[in-house]
């Protein structure tokens, strides 16, 4: 392409569509025509630049045109009650189910390795030496001990307050931090399961594994569950990274974060749950299998919402991004 004769041959067009965007609302009925055919020729055009003749400040300058007309023609969408209800009821559980293959084995995994770690220092006491002193160790296990009395230390609202705000920070930062190849994700999801694997091997070492579990599971199975989909997701955040497919690196890391943007909202939703039941159920005085029953209902009624609400969304094509109009326009990638 020759630049030069390609910017006298239209430059005319991005002047009249210039001119156009600054007459705001003043413009007749043939005018808003005209602009709308003058935006999509001008994205053409941008597009055309991009792939076969990048010149920087002429990008700039109709990246910038494009952006004002695509604003002017499609509007200010104003978010409402029906968008909440949108993401709830299809957005977010359609990307929880999308992303299913990345979060299922990294629960598994994490489990798995959960136990080893516990049964390794449950049944190693150098192992147990090397963590704490003997009577610290006795202060964390013995009944009335730290690891009991942890979840009633504070006031019931204050403390599923705080606890919903760790969690959901400890969820979002393994969506964001996702996009730096994945490493971030691996730490923070392994500092978790060492915290749940020490707890294990301590407790159990102690002979007193079914309090530990008794006051871990009715919160944990549905707090751990949002850690590992927010780590799950993060995952595959970075993998897009590596490998984005057919798509450009930029539209698909664009795509998935959205969604992970979104799904960070969603997983605070559900860890403001969990957090409830960490603060009010578990340090309750029902009886231990109460506690957990309520913890395994909230943890079904999660699974049955993701895969009945989300996988019908999902065949029906949500993905969890944005809709059309509210995304960036995407030029066409030169093949």
């Amino acid at each position: 392409m020759d630049l030069d004769v390609f910017v006298n041959t239209h430059h005319t067009e991005w002047d009249r569509l210039d001119h156009l965007l600054r007459r705001g609302r003043s413009l007749t009925g043939d005018e808003a025509d005209e602009l709308v055919a003058l935006y999509q020729r001008t994205a053409t055009h941008l597009s055309l630049i991009q792939s076969s003749a990048p010149d920087p400040l002429l990008t700039a300058r109709l990246t910038q045109l494009v952006a004002r007309a695509r604003s002017t023609v499609t509007g200010t969408r104003r978010a409402s009650w029906r968008d909440a209800a949108q993401f709830l009821t299809a957005g977010f559980p359609a990307a929880v189910y999308r992303s299913r293959h990345w979060w299922i084995p990294t629960a598994v995994l994490s489990t798995l390795l959960a136990a080893v770690i516990g049964w390794w220092i449950g049944t190693h006491p150098e192992v147990q030496a090397s963590l704490a002193a003997p009577e610290d160790l006795r202060a964390l296990t013995r009944p009335g001990g730290e690891y009991e009395t942890y979840y009633s230390s504070h006031p019931a609202a204050s403390f599923a307050a705080q606890v919903w705000t760790n969690n959901a920070q400890a969820a979002a930062m393994c969506l964001v931090l996702g996009a730096f190849l994945c490493l971030p994700v691996v730490w923070i999801l392994f500092v978790n399961v060492l915290n749940l694997g020490v707890g294990i091997g301590l407790m159990s070492s102690a002979g007193r594994l079914d309090t530990f579990l008794g006051l871990v599971l009715p919160h944990g199975l549905l707090e751990l569950t949002a850690v590992f989909v927010a780590a799950g997701t993060g995952l595959r955040l970075g993998w897009t990274v590596i490998d984005p497919g057919p798509r450009t690196r930029r539209s698909a890391l664009a795509q998935q974060g959205r969604a992970a943007i979104g799904m960070a909202i969603g997983l605070a939703l559900v860890l403001f749950v969990s957090g409830v039941i960490e603060g009010f159920v578990t340090p309750s005085g029902l009886p231990t299998w109460a506690r957990i029953t309520i913890g395994v209902a909230a943890e079904l009624a999660f699974l049955v919402y993701v895969y009945v609400l989300g996988g019908r969304a999902a065949r029906a094509g949500d993905t969890g991004d944005l809709e059309a109009e509210g995304r960036s326009a995407e030029l066409p990638a030169a093949a």
